[in-house]
């Protein structure tokens, strides 16, 4: 069963593609109005020209096929003044934000590079760019969104904000920078929802499993993809968080899409009920 998140409004950051997309995709199943953003809005426009499938525009297309209603945003969330513009106007529109998911991620770009799959290189032969697109969009954006859209929710004294994460944040996981900017997140969830709790904000880090993104179907035959979950099981994830009356229960700690799933009581859009993953096992 969908949750009902009828009259909320949502924020999702970095929603053209990927973990963003299917996020934006589950809370518009469950009937919100989310905004979403990312640098490319048409197929084919990648501001850097990279070919990576996915825009804003494709969401929009999507959308269409759900209840919620959805509102794109051109946004380079490398830059301070347009992740906080963002934030300002969905409270201008709306009048309030009761979701903000952080999901704007370039970390993922050019994981193979001239026919190599450089993401498990080295760190000596690791280059400084994931650095920059991990910690310092990544992290950096997910803490500028969060610093505007606290102040909004603390007035109205309700709100959920997600930073998704990964188990490289607690075990080294191929890549060093991978894991300190998960780190970050974890760190930063924690904190938040030390604050906001007084506000009845929560906070919280959600951690999927091995999500059929664009980019990971491209490099497929590197993974196990046996017990893969789709982008759109993520945002049933954070729909049926939004929608928990005990969500306060929940704030500040870690929890697996697939974990939410079997509390909850929904499964991935292939009705398929993925095997919740461990530290041990992930």
């Amino acid at each position: 069963m969908a949750a009902d998140l009828s009259g909320k409004v949502c924020l999702v950051t970095g929603a053209s593609r990927g973990v963003g997309r299917g996020v934006a995709l589950g809370l518009l199943e469950a009937g919100a109005t989310v905004h979403i953003t990312g640098r490319t809005f048409r197929d084919g426009e990648h501001p850097e020209g990279l070919d990576r499938a996915g825009s804003l525009a494709s969401v929009l297309d999507a959308s269409r096929e759900y209840p919620g209603r959805c509102v794109a945003h051109r946004v380079d969330h490398a830059n301070d003044v347009e992740t906080e513009a963002v934030v300002r106007r969905v409270l201008a529109d709306d009048g309030r934000l009761d979701v903000l998911v952080n999901c704007a991620w370039p970390g993922y770009e050019r994981m193979e590079e001239n026919g190599a799959f450089t993401w498990v290189d080295p760190l000596w032969e690791q280059p400084m760019w994931r650095w920059d697109a991990m910690i310092g969009v990544g992290v950096r954006s997910s803490y500028c969104a969060t610093r505007v859209g606290s102040e909004a929710m603390a007035a109205q004294r309700s709100g959920l904000i997600v930073n998704i994460s990964f188990w490289s944040a607690q075990k080294f996981m191929q890549n060093v920078v991978y894991g300190v900017s998960k780190a970050a997140m974890d760190k930063m969830t924690a904190d938040v929802a030390h604050q906001m709790r007084e506000y009845g904000v929560a906070a919280l880090s959600l951690y999927p499993g091995l999500v059929r993104t664009e980019e990971v179907m491209k490099n497929a035959k590197y993974f196990d993809m046996s017990n893969s979950e789709s982008p759109e099981f993520q945002g049933r994830a954070v729909a049926h968080l939004a929608a928990d009356p005990k969500l306060m229960d929940k704030s500040g700690g870690i929890h697996t899409s697939a974990d939410l799933a079997l509390e909850y009581g929904y499964a991935d859009i292939d009705g398929y009920q993925p095997r919740p993953l461990t530290l041990e096992t992930a």
